[in-house]
Formats: C-alpha cells, sequence, structure tokens
C-alpha cells in the first residue's frame, strides 16, 4: 500500500478539510472465497478531504492500482438497465458526431466490451483498453479487440505511434477510479484526433451530497468529481468542455463532451454555462458546503442500525440483493453483518459463491430468496432499485418487503 502524504493528487496543496470518515474497510471489490473466511483479510483507512485550493474531493490513503484492478470482480453485462443506457449512448455518438467505418472509437476502462459491441454491430471499429487481465480476456472471446494496460499519458503515446487515434475517445466510471488524474488526462489529449471528441461519464459530486450518496466512497475511487474541477483539470491540459449532460446512471451522473481546446468546430453549450453557474449557487467553492457532510454520514448510520434493530427483535428475517462495491462500503462502515442479513443475492456468476469483503455475508443466486422468504430484502444497488423491485416483485406472494437504504430508509 502506498501511503498518500496528505497533499492534494490535482495540484499538491495540503489537505486539510474532512469530508467524510468510514473507519477502515476492506477493499470494496475483493470478494472471498468461503476457505478464506478464516483468514486475515486487510483492513485499509477510508477518509475523503476536500482540497482547499482546487475543490478536489478525494481519498487521502491510496492503494496500488495495480492491487485495485488487476483481477477484477466487476463485469458490467449483468446489469440489463445499463446495458440499455450504453446501447441508447452509442446509437447517439454515432449519429451525432457521423462516425462510420473509416472511424476508431476508443474505450478506457472497456471491462468485458459490453459497451463497444454496440459499435462494433453497427461497423464501427473499436478498440477497448482495460487493466483487468481477466476481463479483457472475456471481451477479446467475444471479439471486442483489447489493450490490456493501464491507461495514462504513456499508453495513449505508444497507441498514437502506431497510428490510433480516436475519433471517439470514451470512458464511463473510469476518471474517479485513477490516481494520477492530470496524467490520465494527458493521455486522453495525446490520443486524440485533431477534431475528434471525448466522452467521459462519472458520478456528479453535488449528486453525492444532495443525495447522501456517501456509500459510493470506497478506495477504488480516488477521486470525487465536480463539473468545475473536472473542467479545470482538462483546461489545464489544452481540452476545452464543450457540453455536458446530467444522467441518471448511479445516482446522478454527467456525460461531459471535451475537445482539443484549438478546435473551433465545437462551440460551447448553454449547458456548460448553466452547470457552472448552479455549483456556485450550491457553494461548491466554498469549503464549508464540504465539512457539513460529514455529520449527515454519521446521522444516516445511526437512523440505519436502528432501523434494522428494531425489525430483528420482532423476529424477522432479512436478506439483501445485491453484491455491489457500494454496498460493501455501507455494510462495513455501519457494522451490518450475519447478524443482520442472512445472505446476499447478485445475478453475476463471477460473485455467487463467495463472501463480501469484510462482512462475510454470502453471495447466492436470486433464487435463493424465493426458497427462504425473508420478510425484507435490502437493496444495496440502490441506483437500480427499480429494476431489482420489478425482477423479485414475487417476495409480494408472501409479504414480503423492500428496504432502500440511500438517501434515507425507504420501505416499499
Amino acid at each position: 500500500m502506498t501511503m498518500h502524504a496528505g497533499h492534494c493528487r490535482n495540484c499538491g496543496s495540503r489537505l486539510q478539510h474532512l469530508f467524510a470518515d468510514l473507519g477502515v474497510s476492506p477493499l470494496a471489490n475483493s470478494y472471498l472465497e468461503p476457505d478464506d473466511q478464516h483468514r486475515m483479510e486487510p483492513f485499509y483507512p477510508l477518509a475523503v478531504y476536500v482540497c482547499d485550493r482546487c475543490r478536489l474531493v478525494q481519498v487521502v490513503h491510496s492503494i496500488e492500482p495495480e492491487e485495485l484492478f488487476s483481477n477484477y470482480a466487476y463485469f458490467s453485462s449483468y446489469s440489463r438497465s445499463w446495458l440499455d443506457h450504453v446501447k441508447r449512448y452509442a446509437h447517439e455518438m454515432a449519429r451525432r458526431f457521423n462516425l462510420g467505418d473509416s472511424s476508431l472509437v476508443v474505450e478506457v476502462a472497456s471491462n468485458d466490451g459490453y459497451l463497444l459491441q454496440f459499435f462494433k454491430e453497427r461497423g464501427i471499429p473499436v478498440l477497448g483498453i482495460e487493466p483487468a487481465q481477466n476481463v479483457a480476456r472475456v471481451a477479446e472471446e467475444a471479439g471486442i479487440p483489447t489493450v490490456a494496460k493501464f491507461f495514462g499519458r504513456a499508453t495513449a503515446l505508444g497507441l498514437a505511434a502506431e497510428g490510433r487515434h480516436a475519433d471517439l475517445l470514451l470512458g464511463n466510471n473510469v476518471l474517479a477510479h485513477v490516481p494520477d488524474i492530470n496524467d490520465f488526462v494527458a493521455g486522453l489529449k495525446a490520443l486524440l484526433k485533431p477534431t475528434g471528441v471525448i466522452t467521459i461519464e462519472f458520478p456528479h459530486l453535488l449528486q453525492l451530497m444532495e443525495h447522501n450518496q456517501f456509500d459510493t466512497i470506497y478506495h477504488e475511487h480516488f477521486s470525487y468529481l465536480s463539473f468545475m474541477v473536472v473542467e479545470n483539470i482538462f483546461a489545464g491540459k489544452g481540452l476545452t468542455l464543450f457540453d455536458v449532460e446530467e444522467l441518471p446512471t448511479h445516482g446522478g451522473s454527467l456525460r461531459i463532451y471535451g475537445r482539443h481546446s484549438e478546435d473551433n468546430t465545437k462551440p460551447v453549450t448553454e449547458r456548460v454555462t448553466g452547470l457552472r453557474d448552479r455549483e456556485l449557487e450550491a457553494g461548491l467553492t466554498d469549503t464549508a458546503t464540504y465539512t457539513r457532510f460529514a455529520e449527515r454520514v454519521k446521522a444516516t448510520k445511526r437512523n440505519l442500525l436502528e432501523f434494522l434493530i428494531n425489525i430483528k427483535r420482532e423476529g424477522k428475517s432479512i436478506v439483501g440483493y445485491g453484491a455491489p462495491a457500494k454496498g460493501n462500503t455501507l455494510l462495513n462502515y455501519c457494522g451490518i453483518r450475519r447478524d443482520f442479513l442472512d445472505f446476499t443475492v447478485d445475478m453475476s456468476p463471477h460473485k455467487q459463491g463467495r463472501l463480501l469483503p469484510g462482512t462475510h455475508i454470502p453471495i447466492f443466486h436470486p433464487d435463493k430468496v424465493k426458497e427462504t422468504s425473508p420478510d425484507y430484502v435490502l437493496i444495496l444497488p440502490w441506483n437500480i432499485k427499480d429494476e431489482i423491485i420489478g425482477q423479485m416483485a414475487h417476495i409480494r406472494e408472501w409479504g414480503g418487503k423492500f428496504i432502500v437504504p440511500i438517501p434515507e430508509i425507504r420501505v416499499f
């Protein structure tokens, strides 16, 4: 583990103001095999600070990326709603930017080829860049050309030297995962064609704060990003953000559109200035706005534990749905283990039969819920709660109910 020196990974300023302290936690995607449950498991500090100077919100204790991502348990193809989202994206981008068989679409952190398949279906050449060797192999087997490397300036320059420049260069939920955000953005600059377009999607810090999404904090997320911070980082590398969309994914995300600053073919839209103004109005240039968030996190923990304790005192049974990284943050921070949740279920076969990190709650196929008829199902991936409630509607047959913990406890 590399201990962060207490300085901002963007501008180098000393970090002094706490945003959230979630105690110590295992790595959120370090699922255990059953035989490992009695072995020592590493826990790391999980504290997040805001930089006084550039306002980047960031974890202060960093783990080496190779330890986090070289063998990854998250496969994007197992969420139907996410696949629908990226299929629409591929259609919209191909139409908006006139992509065809002479174009090249490059995705950074391309996972198992879940997104690039939709460009390939349209006859558009694609290239994935994915650091997790096990996930990259799945993409290759599906016919998606994939480079199994971490992305940064060096990787980008290597590809550019081979003549592989991107007409569309994209990354979904990767910007927060990079320890050196300046090197990553410099790589985007190096790989983009002179009139090419960058699109990056990431959870919006403003939504995290307004909707109490503290469980999206975990070691794999080095940064928590506002539009203004990202705009400044891109500008520092010669890239201009010319458009932005607000998306419902992951509890509220942004899709930013970037271009070379010298490319004058794409004017800056009113959505850019409008979002910048909203962030200013929300106080995202004021340190006090960030430090108030820490108290809200503590209150959420107390309320959730009180709620679950009362259910258990009534003799009711509770199971989980999902085994997402955000769920592991929530469960470990709140101390929710098998004394509260009998088990959890997940659609991904890569997680079934394993144990959640830290809490050691077993993961089963969703059919386990019907077999055991629990009184309550705690939805851990609350960002797709509607998909899950529809999929698991049969729990109503025995009077079962759903619990959604974020932004506040709700029972459906």
